[in-house]
């Protein structure tokens, strides 16, 4: 394939890769949907109540300021292995990946800042004259999520081509990790150097061992855990420590266990470890205690679309991520003169964009950090991000729907194997190419 095409589908180790790593994730997006979903329900039922107080039930040791309720347990806590495992997919892309050709990742990468500073100046644009902390959600409509949006596909049928797949789940790790240095950089009010210092201790220990190749959990989790609690004490968010930690695992085997070529290394295995506890765990209990809304039935829900937190975050998901993906990719395409693959149209471009806009995990999170939870503004964030990316997935589905014929006719074609060799010939004619 043309170094020069925008968009094109890979290798075949990639993309095959990739496809087993969707599976997972399709199901976990399936799991999260469906916690979402119970929330909500709950919150607004004759258990509401019993759903607050078991949200807000404190546990944890007070002389470690580790008294946290369940909630907070659940976003600080359980979402540190979702960006642990976010930090190993991404350093397998950059180091072992196609996306270890910067000509190729700075496409998705590029569409990963765009998508995030678009929707960020569309929700300062309309809370500009709000006044108060409005401004400190200007993050929250900048996220993607990838099994929400995959759960999506899933649900479509869509014969969603590799290109494309590939360009939503690179562009959806990016979109994590940028997300992550935006909750260090600017959701952290008082940073206790000292404790942080100390973090880096522990931090330095896991590294040394993981580059040595230990594997065992008997020594790495309760580094792990202690990396996890001194980066809390410091006044970071304890989710920065799942991505340091997911950095320093190494991604290829040492040439005395046989290089590269030998298999995977400590990075996948950690990977193939603790994604299905993420995507089937982690994030479906957050989901669970994130999304629970009582929106005060017609009149609630009509009060907190007059807010501009709301409809803010709405078209900075809707609009914002469509507009930014599309265009941060458009004008890398035209400033390179990169043609966009042939069998693929911008069309296709803007589905993947729409999708972009399901925020839900990430964007609950960054609504917490920043308003509080079981606040006023906490509300509009969560109806909002609800409301947002169930219109991105909508306004997706259509797109999307229209293109699945197209898109089948691209699948078939990418699973021909005539000379039944295991490789799919599409990918031997781009490497002819």
């Amino acid at each position: 394939m043309s170094q020069n095409t925008v968009l094109g589908r890979g290798s075949w180790p990639e993309a095959s890769r990739i496809a087993a790593l969707l599976r997972q994730e399709t199901v976990g997006g399936f799991l999260l949907i469906g916690a979402a979903a119970v929330a909500i329900v709950l919150a607004n039922s004759g258990l509401g109540d019993a759903y607050t107080t078991l949200r807000d039930t404190r546990i944890g040791p007070e002389s470690l300021h580790l008294d946290l309720s369940l909630g907070t347990w659940a976003a600080d806590g359980l979402l540190a292995i979702f960006f642990f495992v976010a930090g190993l997919e991404l350093k397998r892309e950059l180091v072992a990946g196609d996306l270890r050709d910067p000509r190729r990742a700075a496409i998705p990468i590029l569409a990963a800042v765009g998508g995030m500073v678009v929707p960020a100046l569309i929700f300062v644009a309309v809370n500009l004259s709000t006044g108060g902390t409005a401004l400190r959600g200007w993050a929250i409509p900048t996220a993607t999520d990838i099994a929400f949006a995959l759960a999506v596909l899933a649900v479509l049928g869509s014969f969603l081509p590799t290109a494309l797949r590939t360009f939503l789940l690179t562009l959806a790790i990016v979109d994590d990790l940028l997300a992550i240095v935006i909750i260090a950089f600017f959701y952290t009010d008082q940073l206790a150097v000292g404790w942080f210092a100390a973090a880096l201790v522990p931090i330095g220990i896991f590294a040394v061992l993981v580059q040595r190749r230990v594997r065992s959990g008997w020594i790495l989790i309760p580094l792990a855990l202690l990396a996890w609690g001194l980066v809390h004490a410091s006044g970071v968010h304890a989710t920065v420590a799942g991505v340091i930690l997911g950095f320093t695992v190494p991604v290829a085997r040492r040439k005395a266990a046989g290089g590269p070529e030998a298999g995977p290394g400590l990075a996948e295995h950690f990977e193939h470890v603790w994604r299905p506890i993420s995507a089937g765990i982690a994030v479906p209990i957050f989901a669970f205690f994130a999304a629970g809304v009582d929106v005060g039935g017609v009149s609630g829900l009509l009060d907190a679309n007059r807010s501009t937190i709301t409809y803010g975050i709405v078209l900075g998901l809707v609009v914002g991520k469509t507009l930014g993906i599309v265009g941060a990719t458009w004008l890398m395409a035209r400033f390179t003169h990169a043609r966009l693959d042939p069998s693929l149209g911008w069309i296709d471009v803007v589905g993947v964009g729409m999708l972009g806009g399901i925020g839900f995990t990430v964007s609950l999170l960054i609504g917490d950090l920043a308003y509080g939870l079981a606040s006023t503004y906490d509300e509009y964030v969560k109806i909002g991000v609800l409301e947002g990316s169930v219109l991105a997935a909508l306004l997706a589905t259509v797109v999307l729907r229209l293109r699945n014929l197209r898109y089948r006719r691209i699948s078939e074609d990418e699973a021909r194997d005539d000379d039944r060799d295991g490789v799919p010939d599409v990918y031997q004619r781009d490497d002819e190419a």
